[in-house]
């Protein structure tokens, strides 16, 4: 019996020890979800429930403001601290950023930020009308504009259909976010061939933190300090990956900001660990783990 059709079951205690990249055992990866949100439809999600218990119909001002803000302002303060501190950034982003936000996506390009397509605008695949057609031209664009290959993608929302991973891999996508089940690479089975399941994280994210869970200001900072104590003590067993999913309009106001600039120092000031950005780890896995995925079964629609 399996699972999922898609990546076999392992223990990560069985798993092949990695050799760490320049020798840190430890990788941060910081992700900066760059999105539109587009004013004339329903938001994503939202800060500020409507009033009268009724589903906020377009235009949502609350919420589509408090995105807004982020472009606006957020994503320049996170942009300074992260080119200030030299850290490569992974940008999860949806392709009409560069249409609607282009001052922000030149800004991207210039900071050599590292490209992952995220969809067209904010809407998961599962509702998109045509999957194929959104992940075809929002790769295009994105390469297109940027003269960047983007190996990558992230879903919005991290929604996939069943034929996701085809898509994606028919249309030159290496490494795939959306299945984070392990903390490090997984190979993944599908009809046209392995690819990459990448890390990435609810845990370490400020949309579950501060708009789901209403956490404190500094509820990210004490959980990335839980989290390098333990990998402090597991290190040794095995190269370890700690994922920051970052968003403008939520880590990038002040007070959160405040305990993002803490993250970072203290990030900083260790010495086993490295910066690095999707393809970058990807890249890394694939080298070390040696196997390319030949050892994978062939896909098929119902496993045993």
């Amino acid at each position: 019996m399996w699972s999922n059709p898609r990546v076999p079951y392992e223990l990560a205690s069985k798993r092949k020890q990695l050799t760490p990249p320049n020798g840190k055992p430890i990788i941060v990866h910081i992700v900066m979800n760059v999105e539109y949100w587009p004013f004339d439809k329903n938001m994503p999600r939202g800060i500020l429930p409507p009033p009268h218990g009724k589903v906020a119909d377009p235009p949502d001002l609350p919420n589509f403001s408090w995105v807004e803000y982020g472009m606006r302002v957020g994503l320049p303060r996170l942009m300074k601290l992260f080119y200030e501190n030299n850290i490569p950034v992974s940008a999860f982003i949806n392709a009409q950023v560069a249409q609607i936000y282009s001052s922000a996506f030149e800004e991207i390009c210039k900071l050599k930020w590292e490209l992952v397509g995220h969809g067209w605008f904010q809407e998961s695949l599962r509702v998109a009308k045509d999957e194929e057609s959104v992940i075809k031209k929002s790769l295009s664009l994105l390469r297109e504009l940027s003269g960047q290959q983007v190996r990558s993608w992230f879903g919005p929302g991290g929604g996939e259909t069943e034929n996701t991973p085809e898509l994606l891999k028919a249309n030159g996508i290496e490494f795939l976010h959306d299945w984070l089940i392990d903390e490090l690479p997984c190979w993944m089975r599908t009809k046209l061939g392995p690819i990459v399941a990448m890390p990435y994280t609810f845990e370490l994210n400020d949309v579950p933190i501060w708009t789901v869970q209403n956490n404190a200001c500094d509820e990210m900072y004490k959980r990335v300090k839980a989290t390098l104590e333990i990998f402090e003590n597991e290190k040794q067993s095995n190269t370890k990956i700690m994922t920051l999913a970052l968003h403008p309009h939520i880590v990038g106001v002040p007070q959160n900001f405040y305990y993002l600039k803490k993250i970072i120092e203290d990030l900083m000031s260790r010495n086993d660990v490295v910066f690095m950005t999707s393809s970058q780890i990807g890249d890394w896995f694939i080298k070390e783990d040696g196997s390319y995925g030949e050892g994978l079964k062939p896909f098929v629609e119902s496993p045993p």
